[in-house]
């Protein structure tokens, strides 16, 4: 899945950018400027793969736990309960379409924003083909790097215990990181001229190839240190989440605050990173550099999406084994893989929100080169509301999705404890669930829910642009940046927290987590109500907020041109 995506993301783009040349000609800013609609598509998909796959797998997995573990007892995945088919095709829709189309947007959009900076830079002006092409060497490296590294964990170190399975997964993420720095250090030198200059907001910028090998490695590693902090959170390993499933003694309730505390003190080190990556990559190389530290941090995206589809797909082994009542030997399997899964979703979701915020930072400034802004000055009035509204955009979006969820989920309870009370012989296991219903109203809410969140994330910047002109506009990106990515890390560490206390209570491998509890014990059902309420942060709000921040800055830059020229109405008549 990993090399499937990155490699048709580089494909269809370098075929798409000689199909337009033949059309441009030599009018390169136009060329690039029209290539941008490649990461609004992208983006666009990946909104319908996260929000309507994130809301599909949650009421399903929610409707599923709370009727299947909590009232009727029953273990996860019992052939017995009606949503377990739902659930488990949502597994797919929501980790895998969902997390694919979503790292295959900041690709895209990276490579765009990168692209488009360097068609108004000397790159462009002097049609320098091969340092243009920078950004799609990086990634074409990057992919032979990849390579390379599976054979790391597949020929060289092969896994003999249960306890290899995560360190090992997370060894691939260290080796692509050390091994794509000495690629890129290869590719700055071999492509890009030694010196040149760069766009910086109406001036040129001086910047020699060196610059930008540190731009791309700062990117690169800051996305490793954002994966490991969210692994430091979120794996059941450490002692954060032992903390949280500790709380579970007293009650749903403590479980739930310390949940919370968990996931908003998870944003500290990241946001550190990115503000470091930031502020490096800027000083050196404007806003190319931002660009490519986006590309940087995405260079890997092999590796990254392999560990992060390895979750879903062992959560799906685990599924067809529990229902066709297979050994109790293969279920324990399974679940080891799960659980070191988890983990590594974990880790692809923060390198998903942490790319997300580069390439939303590489766009705003790419909208703000093209809309012809020379500086966005916060103390005027125009700028600033757009600040505040673009830092309350967020938390709309998210109390849309978690509403569907919610009532998506509250359908499916109603659905499962129907078929319970009225199916006769159901719980004896004498007759079947109607599994086509529950899917149904999986389907049904997620394509019906998915639309108001959309409109949200599509007309924001139109109207915002057509009435109240680029300025206000560029105040709404950036304060949508600005708490998007706040928001975004701290619900989906905090319920991958929950769901991992959960299993540790489950598995009972410590002492202390024997102390907790078997399966049905008050802590495990404390912790199974915090897992619940986790679901749709994780999987759904969170990792939604990435996409409502890149494709509003990605559908301002497209934009830009007819806001420059026409935006501002009201402005203008009042």
């Amino acid at each position: 899945m990993g090399f499937l995506l990155s490699a048709n993301g580089l494909l269809v783009l370098y075929i798409t950018i000689i199909l337009f040349k033949l059309y441009y000609g030599d009018d390169w800013e136009g060329l690039y400027e029209s290539i941008t609609g490649y990461g609004l598509g992208g983006s666009s998909m990946a909104l319908f793969g996260r929000v309507g796959g994130g809301i599909y797998t949650k009421a399903a997995d929610v409707g599923a736990d709370l009727v299947g573990k909590v009232e009727r007892n029953i273990p996860e995945d019992d052939p017995r309960n009606p949503a377990v088919i739902a659930d488990n095709v949502g597994d797919n829709v929501g980790d895998i379409a969902g997390m694919g189309s979503d790292l295959f947007g900041s690709y895209a959009e990276s490579s765009c924003a990168a692209l488009f900076v360097a068609s108004i830079s000397s790159f462009g002006i002097s049609h320098d083909y091969t340092a243009m092409s920078f950004p799609l060497i990086i990634s074409s490296v990057g992919i032979v790097v990849c390579l390379v590294t599976t054979l790391f964990a597949t020929d060289l170190f092969e896994i003999k215990d249960v306890s290899e399975i995560e360190p090992s997964l997370k060894r691939q993420l260290v080796v692509s990181t050390i091994l794509m720095t000495v690629g890129i250090a290869m590719v700055s030198f071999f492509a890009l001229p030694s010196e040149f200059t760069l766009f910086n907001f109406g001036t040129e910028k001086a910047v020699k190839n060196w610059h930008l090998f540190f731009c791309v490695s700062i990117g690169l590693w800051a996305g490793l240190v954002i994966g490991y902090t969210t692994e430091y959170y979120t794996s059941n390993a450490y002692s954060p989440v032992q903390d949280v499933a500790d709380s579970c003694r007293t009650g749903a309730a403590t479980n739930v605050i310390f949940g919370l505390a968990l996931g908003y003190k998870s944003v500290i080190i990241p946001i550190f990173a990115i503000a470091i990556a930031i502020y490096v990559s800027f000083s050196l190389a404007a806003m190319y550099g931002i660009a490519v530290a986006a590309l940087g941090m995405l260079s890997t995206i092999a590796t990254g999406l392999a560990i992060d589809a390895y979750g879903p797909i062992s959560d799906n082994a685990g599924g067809i084994a529990e229902m066709a009542g297979m050994s109790h030997k293969i279920r324990e399997r399974t679940d080891a893989l799960d659980a070191a899964g988890n983990t590594t979703a974990a880790i692809g979701k923060g390198f998903a929100i942490g790319s997300a915020a580069l390439v939303s930072l590489a766009l705003f400034g790419a909208f703000v080169s093209r809309a012809g802004i020379k500086t966005v000055d916060v103390l005027t009035p125009k700028v600033f509301i757009g600040l505040i509204v673009g830092a309350m955009l967020p938390y709309w979006f998210s109390a849309m999705t978690m509403k569907s969820v919610g009532s998506a989920a509250l359908k499916m309870v109603e659905e499962v404890r129907r078929q319970f009370n009225t199916i006769p012989g159901l719980m004896e296991g004498r007759a079947k669930p109607d599994y086509a219903n529950c899917v149904k109203i999986s389907t049904d809410a997620s394509l019906r829910e998915m639309i108001p969140p959309g409109a949200l994330v599509m007309l924001t910047p139109l109207i915002a642009g057509t009435l109240f002109g680029v300025e206000t506009l560029a105040g709404v990106l950036a304060g949508s940046l600005v708490s998007g990515v706040q928001v975004a890390i701290s619900a989906s560490n905090t319920g991958g927290a929950w769901d991992n206390a959960k299993k540790y209570i489950e598995a009972g491998a410590s002492e202390h987590a024997k102390t907790l509890g078997p399966k049905g014990s008050d802590a495990h059902k404390a912790a199974v109500i915090g897992d619940t309420i986790g679901d749709p942060l994780k999987d759904t709000s969170g990792p939604s907020l990435n996409i409502l921040i890149k494709l509003m800055a990605v559908e301002s830059l497209v934009f830009a041109p007819f806001f420059a020229a026409h935006g501002g109405l009201l402005f203008k008549y009042l």
